[in-house]
């Protein structure tokens, strides 16, 4: 399932953070690369452990939490904390596939990556390039969107990112390990989930909204691991 999520953050709350980074102390982007990425990558990242990071991560979970649509395409179980990254200067990310497992720094926990997602801080019209291209069954997808909006996708897709020829890219990126890992039985659910709202929407009395709900929730049951 590639999906795009808009508005995760409106216009306003994305030029706020980008405001807040733009004073921020950058470090190489290898800092969280496995050693396959490394060879490939090429970019700024805000520390994990610096302050605003954290803050702004939060902000980002927060939005998240109330976004019905990442909720129910994600399914999250555990979401890797926000990081924050820049392109520019020709600046790029080279084919690679995400690691399977993230370890959360300065804490015991791991998280596995069923799903990666960026969240696009600057705009379309703030840069050239830097598009994010992601292969999957359907095809090759070239991504840039505007300011706010996610891109939600499943980490085991290859992907790269277009050099910045112009501007700055700024946006967050992490990982969710889901309830349901696997991805076919995720896309299942997200579009019985959708057809119910549809259902409830259009005749809210009728007896199959239930039966579909109680479809639903017993294949979660079935299949979720917690």
């Amino acid at each position: 399932m590639l999906l795009q999520v808009p508005n995760v953050l409106t216009p306003e709350e994305a030029d706020r953070f980008a405001l807040r980074l733009r004073e921020a102390r950058w470090v190489d982007g290898k800092v969280t690369a496995g050693p396959q990425s490394a060879l490939a990558k090429n970019n700024s990242q805000l520390p994990e452990d610096h302050p605003l990071s954290r803050e702004l991560g939060d902000r980002v979970l927060a939005a998240l939490e109330q976004n019905l649509l990442f909720m129910g395409a994600a399914l999250p179980y555990r979401v890797f904390p926000p990081l924050f990254n820049r392109y520019e200067g020709g600046q790029a990310f080279g084919t690679h596939v995400d690691n399977a497992i993230r370890q959360v720094n300065g804490t015991p926990h791991r998280v596995r990556t069923d799903l990666s997602a960026t969240l696009f801080i600057s705009g379309p019209e703030e840069y050239d390039g830097g598009e994010l291209i992601i292969e999957d069954t359907y095809g090759v997808q070239n991504v840039k969107l505007p300011k706010g909006d996610l891109i939600l996708y499943p980490s085991t897709s290859l992907h790269r990112v277009q050099p910045v020829t112009r501007g700055a890219r700024v946006c967050s990126f992490f990982w969710i390990q889901s309830m349901i890992r696997d991805d076919g039985r995720r896309s299942i659910l997200f579009d019985l989930d959708l057809a119910i709202q549809r259902l409830s929407a259009d005749a809210p009395e009728h007896p199959s909204t239930v039966q579909l709900t109680g479809v639903y929730h017993n294949l979660l049951r079935q299949w979720a691991e917690l």
